[in-house]
């Protein structure tokens, strides 16, 4: 018998609250308390996101939509014979259009995997790579990891692939984690195939703080909106005013650390994570980490992966890298 779409949906978004409200009770009873920052891109927070990516302080995706402008035919003259490109955590698809335009003389038709957790940021790349000719598109809701494990297995075919992972998202992972993501991607690639990475790079601290604390206040609207996510979702009872954005800049870690700190004494109760406990005046809740990079770093881990530096292109300007490199 056909399981009836509306009842997958729904199992699904069951699924999704049972694993958000399991992380929420895990991460907030941690010291410091913490909420995992993948949950900021609700479509509320994903549109905050987008408008801070307009904002003049916030200059990594300025810098890499120029980088990727200036070398895009580069990247497939660097890749010959490419015919699948997957990329991991697509967005809008608007890089990922601009990459596939630039390189159009050099092109195959190509295959395109879009693997993401959110429904809406594949519903819209999808969109917005639509009108490509001899673009084809299939989707993956999944993490990237499972999403790179279901690319791997598909069956084999005569071209290269290329994984596009932008944005300066491996900055999300700490170190560790960071290494072991690289090592996943190589393992679901064939020897021949390569890798494109944006990552931005170590700056003055007033320049990075400026990008993650701006004077408009919407990246800390975008902070503050998980937890009304949490309200909406999880029925939780925060409330919002009470919550400072704070961004700091840890030299000693390189990164920059997002957080929501109370402003006076709060009890907060999360009924479907099942928790609830007392937070006290200026106690923080870690929301996310931003790692920068020395651009030899980003090239040691790479090759620590079983990857080999092509070539990389750097925006001075904002002190942004792309690189591109092979699987060996």
């Amino acid at each position: 018998m056909t399981t009836p779409t509306s009842s997958v949906q729904a199992t699904s978004a069951a699924n999704t609250i049972a694993q958000f409200a399991s992380d929420v009770r895990y991460y907030m009873m941690l010291e410091p308390r913490q909420l995992p920052s993948r949950y900021l891109y609700d479509p509320l927070g994903s549109a905050l996101f987008d408008a801070i990516c307009w904002l003049p302080w916030y200059e990594i995706t300025r810098a890499e939509r120029r980088l990727l402008g200036a070398h895009a035919a580069d990247v497939f003259r660097c890749v010959p014979s490419l015919s699948t490109i997957v990329e991991l955590g697509p967005g809008s698809g608007q890089k990922l259009r601009m990459l596939i335009e630039g390189g159009d003389s050099h092109r195959l038709p190509v295959d395109v995997h879009l693997v993401d957790v959110s429904h809406d940021a594949l519903t819209r790349s999808t969109q917005t790579l639509a009108s490509l000719a001899g673009v084809r598109t299939i989707t993956h809701e999944q993490t990237y990891e499972a999403g790179l494990e279901a690319v791997a297995a598909r069956a084999p075919d005569q071209g290269r692939t290329l994984v596009v992972f932008l944005g300066s998202n491996i900055g999300n992972f700490d170190p560790p984690d960071a290494h072991a993501f690289c090592r996943a991607i190589r393992a679901a690639l064939a020897p021949g195939d390569a890798l494109l990475l944006g990552a931005d790079l170590i700056k003055p601290e007033r320049q990075l703080l400026l990008a993650y604390d701006d004077p408009l206040g919407v990246t800390a609207a975008f902070n503050r909106n998980l937890l009304m996510r949490i309200n909406r979702e999880l029925a939780g009872n925060f409330v919002i005013e009470h919550f400072a954005h704070r961004a700091i800049w840890n030299p000693s870690a390189a990164r920059v650390e997002m957080r929501l700190v109370a402003d006076s004494r709060q009890h907060v109760s999360i009924a479907r994570a099942q928790i609830e406990f007392d937070m006290s005046a200026d106690e923080p809740i870690w929301t996310e980490s931003s790692y920068k990079y020395e651009a030899g770093d980003v090239e040691r881990m790479l090759n620590a992966a079983s990857f080999r530096l092509n070539t990389h292109w750097t925006d001075e300007t904002a002190q942004f890298a792309l690189f591109l490199v092979d699987a060996v």
